[in-house]
């Protein structure tokens, strides 16, 4: 029953999702492109989802053009390679970042294109974050205790929101973020999603912990 429900709602709130932020996403797109022009979507690899299915993940280009791909090719980039590792595949200074990006990041509305994921049922409205395979294979061997909370999480749709976003989100390390996400895999209930849901856009308005 709470899987046939939270499907429904998930389909509910992504076309409603889609319809009141699609000009949101619009007009930040037009600004990305007079700043940076390019392609409208980042070009990021595919996450894992549910039972380590690959997916294309949507979400609206916050950095230069191949961000991604010079990150990892392009010698510049080596000690922020190398940063971007050390702090659990973030980054507090990205000179990639555009300015029109750092807004839209700082406030999650690069996340909102999730919606379409949603309705594919790749995602789902709550859930643990949606995670690189080479992120999750890095940490794992960084964090060997993790292992087990990793396989748990993996059970469940990724999530546009869930526990770790509006709890810190970026500030949170990798062993402690998997570990809330393993949490919410393991207790989830509709009052449970609904409170995170209520919590949310709080956290898009302040940006707390975002990067």
């Amino acid at each position: 029953m709470y899987a046939i429900l939270k499907r429904a709602i998930d389909i509910v709130g992504s076309l409603v999702g889609i319809i009141i932020f699609f000009p949101v996403c619009f007009l930040f797109s037009l600004a990305m492109q007079i700043e940076s022009p390019g392609s409208v979507f980042a070009d990021t690899p595919k996450r894992i989802g549910k039972d380590g299915r690959l997916f294309h993940l949507y979400k609206l280009r916050s950095m230069i053009p191949n961000a991604h791909r010079l990150l990892h090719e392009d010698k510049r980039f080596r000690k922020l390679l190398q940063e971007y590792k050390k702090s659990s595949y973030k980054l507090h200074e990205d000179p990639r970042v555009t300015r029109v990006g750092k807004f839209i990041r700082k406030h999650s509305i690069d996340e909102l294109p999730q919606f379409i994921n949603i309705l594919k049922g790749e995602m789902s409205l709550v859930g643990p974050r949606p995670y690189y395979q080479d992120e999750l294979a890095e940490q794992q061997e960084k964090y060997p205790e993790t292992k087990p909370l990793v396989d748990e999480v993996l059970k469940i749709k990724p999530g546009l929101t869930g526990e770790w976003q509006v709890s810190g989100r970026s500030e949170v390390n990798f062993d402690k973020r998997i570990k809330m996400d393993a949490d919410y895999a393991k207790r989830q209930s509709i009052i449970y999603d609904i409170i995170i849901l209520l919590k949310s856009p709080l956290a898009m308005i302040t940006g707390k912990g975002a990067v």
